[in-house]
């Protein structure tokens, strides 16, 4: 199968993508992995994405586009894919459409992670790692079980991610509700969207999704 998830950042894409790589053997595509990879690798593409991203610039479609075309062609087409922060904009749907057929694939569904804004701000603003092992705990919904010590490593230092405040958060939202947004009616015309709540249980949500594919 071949997917889309769908959803604003926190929205928990890449959990969900992680639980149907281990349970059903897909692949994600992340477009800001893969761009950090191109960006490393000693290709004239690489070249070209580290040279954009040291400007400051934003990459362009056609890269993004290439990216996934590179790396579906990887791929075998018995190993389904989950496509995450790719397609944003309506000309990448067209892209992905042509990409996909280029390969001799077809998209099966897309997945939009439903959720709240007010309570995905506390979610994410709320989190925080060990310095030590990285293992993940929340202000509200995970404190370590011994107060500044890691459950994991018994370390007792921790940091935030300097993005995870409520301006930046809201910002990344209020772009992705511009940008990307906008092609939910595109899929929803197709009879490929589904929606699930994505401020569920990370298992609800798993089992929400599951059901979906399974009906496919």
């Amino acid at each position: 199968m071949n997917i889309i998830l769908l959803g604003p950042p926190g929205a928990g894409k890449g959990t969900q993508a992680s639980h149907l790589e281990a349970d059903r053997g897909m692949i994600q595509l992340s477009t800001g992995d893969m761009l950090r990879a191109a960006r490393k690798a000693d290709t004239p593409l690489g070249h070209q994405v580290a040279a954009v991203m040291d400007s400051g610039a934003l990459v362009s479609d056609e890269i993004v586009s290439a990216l996934i075309d590179d790396k579906l062609g990887t791929l075998s087409l018995e190993q389904g894919t989950i496509f995450d922060g790719y397609p944003r904009t309506a000309a990448q749907v067209e892209s992905l459409d042509t990409i996909l057929a280029q390969h001799g694939r077809k998209l099966d569904t897309v997945i939009e992670l439903d959720v709240n804004e007010d309570a995905l701000v506390a979610r994410i603003v709320g989190r925080y790692t060990c310095a030590s092992c990285g293992a993940g705990y929340h202000d509200s919904f995970k404190q370590p079980k011994v107060a500044g010590t890691c459950d994991v490593c018994g370390g007792h230092e921790f940091k935030r991610r300097p993005d995870d405040n409520e301006e930046t958060v809201r910002t990344r939202m209020a772009e992705y509700r511009a940008k990307t947004e906008p092609i939910i009616p595109i899929y929803q015309a197709r009879g490929l969207l589904a929606r699930v709540d994505g401020m569920g249980d990370i298992g609800d949500v798993t089992r929400a999704i599951e059901a979906i594919l399974d009906a496919r």
